[in-house]
């Protein structure tokens, strides 16, 4: 019988339902394993386990006056650069050290108005950017768990947490999860709101969750949709509603394209030999697959995005890069500097070439119900000073189309590998599906850290 904290949304929900457990055993059970696994991990940037508790408690009370919510009972970790109030956000730098928020973010309010609460906030690379917090990978803590959603991604994997929520600019939902071996998933962009998160590139920055099944990454995006606005690049109420992410069985295989894309070549071997792996048993389960070039087009998307985050960055950071160099890191001045003398021409011809690009992989996409792709060169490299390379990550990310990523077993050095798979913008609910068939159609048995 599982423990309370190997459980996943779904599941607890359920059980919460029936009467069968309750918030305040998960919570109890989930700051057991906190204690047992943080000091190896340290996933955490704050963590008050007595409010915690007080408010698994509360959301019991709830449930036993009938009251409903779709996310009722469930904690949340929330990555250290969006605001909660009554809880400090550093994002990750020693300037905002004990920072407390007058108000909380969008998305935090959406949760708490679903029934869940945070249970903390998890660590994050400086800023959202580069330089590393202090969070190790789960599965070997001489490895990094990716970035910059670093702790979300580990809390999740080494079952601390149910769901968490972290943001991308390049890499850093799909990455770390890929990394730490739990699903990652990156909603089409404005599809989440923005508003008390700490920017870094406007146009590019996404809010991502984190969890355990693709089922329970559904179930938590549904609930936190929704017109903000606050963000200028929001959605409207009427794109998508939360009824559009109640999975469905699908009952024709799909129809998957491959995609490889220009930076192929820095795919390491294992990686290149689990993707082929997973295709072979696509095929087997029915899916049709075949390969999708993508063309010359996409050979300068690596360039777009680092000059429009280049150049939003050195806006963005400007004031503290001026007021506060010495305490940036190297990364993120080499950022504000390099992006502070790119003309902007230079930039305007990069949205639009993004504008493009867009334009381009729907038209690429009509054919297929989801691209398959690896989420990073492979396994988590072993080291501290970065996050790894987020490469396979930036054609979707610049698009702002949905991408996920599931585990798919465990590489030669005994850390994970992913799947990444990618929809069109907007089809967010056909694409879990797709990925809910592939995590099926591969049969992976469910695994944990120890």
């Amino acid at each position: 019988m599982k423990k309370p904290y190997q459980l996943g949304v779904a599941q607890l929900l359920e059980e919460f339902r029936r009467r069968e457990s309750t918030s305040e055993q998960l919570v109890t059970s989930l700051i057991a394993r906190i204690d047992e696994r943080e000091p190896a991990v340290h996933a955490w940037a704050h963590l008050d386990r007595a409010q915690a508790l007080e408010r698994a408690r509360n959301a019991d009370r709830h449930i036993r006056a009938g009251k409903t919510g779709e996310l009722l009972g469930i904690p949340v970790g929330i990555k250290d650069v969006i605001d909660v109030h009554g809880m400090p956000t550093g994002r990750g730098s020693p300037l905002f050290a004990g920072r407390q928020p007058e108000c909380s973010a969008t998305i935090v309010e959406r949760l708490e108005r679903a029934g869940g609460f945070v249970l903390g906030k998890t660590v994050t690379a400086e800023f959202a950017y580069l330089h590393p917090g202090p969070t190790r990978n789960p599965w070997n803590p001489a490895h990094t768990p990716g970035g910059s959603s670093m702790g979300s991604a580990a809390a999740v994997a080494d079952g601390m947490v149910p769901a968490a929520i972290g943001t991308q600019t390049n890499g850093s939902v799909i990455r770390p999860a890929a990394f730490c071996g739990c699903v990652g998933y990156k909603p089409s962009q404005g599809l989440l709101p923005r508003t008390g998160v700490q920017p870094l590139s406007p146009t590019l920055d996404q809010l991502g969750i984190f969890t355990r099944s693709v089922p329970d990454a559904a179930i938590v995006a549904g609930a936190l949709i929704g017109h903000d606005p606050k963000d200028p690049l929001s959605l409207s109420d009427m794109s998508l509603s939360q009824n559009d992410f109640v999975l469905r069985s699908r009952y024709q295989p799909p129809r998957l394209a491959v995609v490889r894309s220009p930076v192929w070549h820095l795919a390491e071997p294992a990686q290149r030999q689990r993707f082929e792996e997973n295709l072979a048993a696509l095929r087997a389960a029915g899916a049709l697959v075949e390969d999708l070039d993508l063309g010359s087009a996409f050979e300068i998307a690596h360039e777009t995005l680092r000059i429009i985050m280049f150049a939003e960055g050195a806006v963005t950071f400007a004031k503290l890069h001026a007021q506060q160099r010495d305490q940036l890191s190297p990364e993120l001045n080499q950022l504000i500097e390099e992006g502070s003398r790119l003309r902007a021409t230079r930039f305007e011809e990069a949205r639009e070439q993004r504008q493009r690009l867009r334009t381009e992989l729907l038209r690429r996409m009509l054919l297929c119900d989801a691209v398959v792709t690896p989420p990073a060169r492979g396994e988590a490299p072993a080291t501290f000073g970065h996050t790894g390379d987020p490469s396979f990550c930036t054609i979707w990310t610049l698009c702002g189309v949905p991408a996920v990523t599931i585990p798919v077993g465990l590489g030669p050095q005994g850390l994970p590998l992913g799947l990444q798979l990618v929809g069109r913008f907007l089809e967010d609910p056909s694409l879990l599906s797709v990925a809910q068939w592939c995590a099926q159609a591969i049969g992976l048995p469910e695994r944990m850290p120890a």
